[in-house]
């Protein structure tokens, strides 16, 4: 296959791959972790109204979203390239990196604690570490 193809290739996989993963934890966490007591977060009305009311409990399955969608697509991504696999493991961490900012963005009642833990550990450094972990 084509170098430019193959890199191309891994990106989207990268993407494609690491998006479930993000979402699969999102999901999860309120099953494992319940939302506040009479909060409804399905709705983004009801979670920003929620966002108060959250412990920092609530905020691990976040994290580890966005930390494991990011890791394993870069994983992925350097796995699948043929040439420049950090930078394109680092093209997913940036991805997801802009993502979070966007997410930051949709819920200003996010505490600021976990916007900064999140946009500092969860993207680029995780992205860095598929790739060190992909390299052996």
């Amino acid at each position: 296959m084509n170098p430019i193809l193959k890199n191309i290739l891994a990106v989207v996989v990268g993407v494609i791959v690491g998006s479930p993963v993000n979402m699969g934890l999102i999901t999860l966490g309120p099953l494992l972790i319940p939302p506040p007591e009479g909060t409804d977060t399905t709705t983004m009305e009801g979670l920003l109204a929620a966002m108060p009311l959250m412990q920092p409990k609530h905020f691990i399955f976040p994290f580890l979203a966005h930390s494991l969608g990011t890791l394993i697509g870069a994983y992925l991504a350097f796995r699948i390239a043929t040439t420049r696999q950090i930078q394109l493991a680092m093209t997913i961490g940036f991805f997801f990196l802009i993502g979070g900012i966007m997410n930051i963005q949709m819920l200003p009642g996010s505490p600021m604690w976990f916007n900064v833990l999140d946009l500092v550990l969860a993207y680029l450094p995780m992205a860095w570490l598929g790739a060190k972990l992909a390299k052996k």
